[in-house]
């Protein structure tokens, strides 16, 4: 049975999941009927932050065109762009191998942007039913679970989660925020 997290909530991950060694990181969304004159993409990406909250480099931007962490064990995998959204569940997917992550990346900060926004006339006002899920990979069972509820009417980025490190173990924050100025306004913080 799934956890299910409010926004703001941190749980450590060694205590309601031990022995999670991979994550699967599964985000998913609908559109609400508009006319735009634009399909909606909506693009999952990953910041692997150092002690001090900053972009450890380039390539560790994780994204739909760097779907790989730099690390010789390439420890955070983007599964790839899904362009429409359409279906239920996961419309995509990163995993995390929680053992091989290198001891130099202190937080996994897993954002939602909205592809083109501004030109698009797009915010995620306009999008409904987003959840981050947290499943063991090993054992297919769903351990977290953080369904956004707030309206955001004006934003057109979002942070979903965090996976952190803290005293030795891993923890996850429900962080729901959400930002004008698309990606470049996630970048710009964490660069």
């Amino acid at each position: 049975m799934a956890i299910s997290l409010q926004k703001g909530q941190r749980v450590s991950l060694d205590k309601i999941a031990p022995g999670l060694n991979a994550a699967f990181i599964g985000l998913g969304w609908d559109t609400n009927v508009t006319d735009t004159g634009y399909d909606f993409d909506l693009d999952a990406s990953v910041f692997l932050l150092n002690a001090k909250e900053k972009l450890i480099s380039d390539e560790h931007f994780i994204f739909y065109n760097n779907l790989t962490s730099p690390d010789p064990e390439k420890s955070v995998k983007h599964m790839g762009d899904n362009l429409t959204g359409e279906g239920d569940g996961d419309d995509e997917v990163v995993i995390v191998d929680l053992r091989k992550v290198p001891s130099d990346i202190n937080r996994i900060v897993v954002t939602v942007t909205i592809h083109e926004a501004e030109k698009r006339g797009q915010n995620f006002g306009q999008v409904r039913n987003a959840f981050v899920r947290l499943v063991d990979v090993e054992t297919k069972d769903e351990v977290l679970r953080y369904d956004l509820e707030e309206n955001f009417s004006i934003e057109t980025a979002l942070i979903m989660t965090e996976i952190y490190r803290k005293d030795g173990e891993w923890r996850m924050n429900a962080v729901g925020a959400g930002y004008q100025g698309g990606l470049q306004a996630l970048l710009n913080r964490y660069q």
